[in-house]
């Protein structure tokens, strides 16, 4: 039996799409340019700040030095750190399924292309820290999602075993799969490609479906 489920944490365990639509809006207005919408920022998330900010950019057909780059992502990072879950949290259910899954024996890491030191804060803050054996993030190891051995690094350092992969994207569903990890897909995340269309072994709509997930691949 499998005792370790691994989770993304931005669009599967914490909607964050406000905190990190409004960080990206101060970046993009340090560089002029209008507001990007909460409903395209959950397509743009997924792949770390660095992609977050290019993404922003890229919607404006706006090209930038490698300098301003950097700038544009130290604005960003300035502001998210001092606002990092002013309007994020847990979805709906997601702690009681955990407590419940606890009580049965399972264990709980997160492995997300989220900066580590922001990851941790942000878990720290929604006062969420006491559930993970593991938090890695897309700068805790030399690799980040989609190359498995990032998902298969976070299982080792959060006490190895069979695990579940938790996502909401297509990095997570080829993550599981080149890791040789059975993933449940969330219907409700950040993604440019419905989680649907990626066929990931179970799919579920709510936390309330998930227990009945996590047992079906077990």
């Amino acid at each position: 039996m499998s005792h370790l489920i691994v989770f993304d944490l931005d669009g599967t365990l914490v909607d964050t799409a406000p905190d990190l639509l409004a960080a990206l809006n101060v970046a993009m207005r340090a560089e002029g340019l209008g507001p990007i919408s909460l409903e395209l920022c959950r397509t743009l998330v997924g792949a770390g700040v660095r992609a977050l900010v290019e993404r922003g950019l890229r919607t404006h057909g706006r090209v930038v030095t490698a300098q301003r780059f950097e700038e544009l992502v130290a604005v960003f990072l300035d502001h998210y750190g001092r606002n990092i879950s002013r309007h994020s949290t847990p979805y709906p259910g997601v702690l009681d399924e955990l407590l419940d899954l606890q009580s049965q024996g399972w264990r709980f890491a997160i492995c997300t292309n989220k900066l580590e030191a922001y990851s941790v804060q942000l878990v720290r803050e929604l006062r969420m820290s006491h559930w993970f054996s593991a938090i890695c993030g897309g700068d805790t190891f030399a690799f980040r999602k989609p190359d498995p051995r990032h998902l298969t690094e976070t299982i080792g350092r959060a006490g190895g075993g069979s695990a579940i992969m938790v996502g909401d994207s297509r990095t997570d569903v080829d993550t599981a799969r080149a890791a040789g990890i059975p993933i449940i897909g969330v219907s409700f995340g950040y993604t440019d490609v419905p989680m649907r269309d990626l066929k990931p072994d179970v799919l579920i709509d709510d936390y309330g479906a998930f227990a009945a997930a996590v047992h079906r691949l077990t």
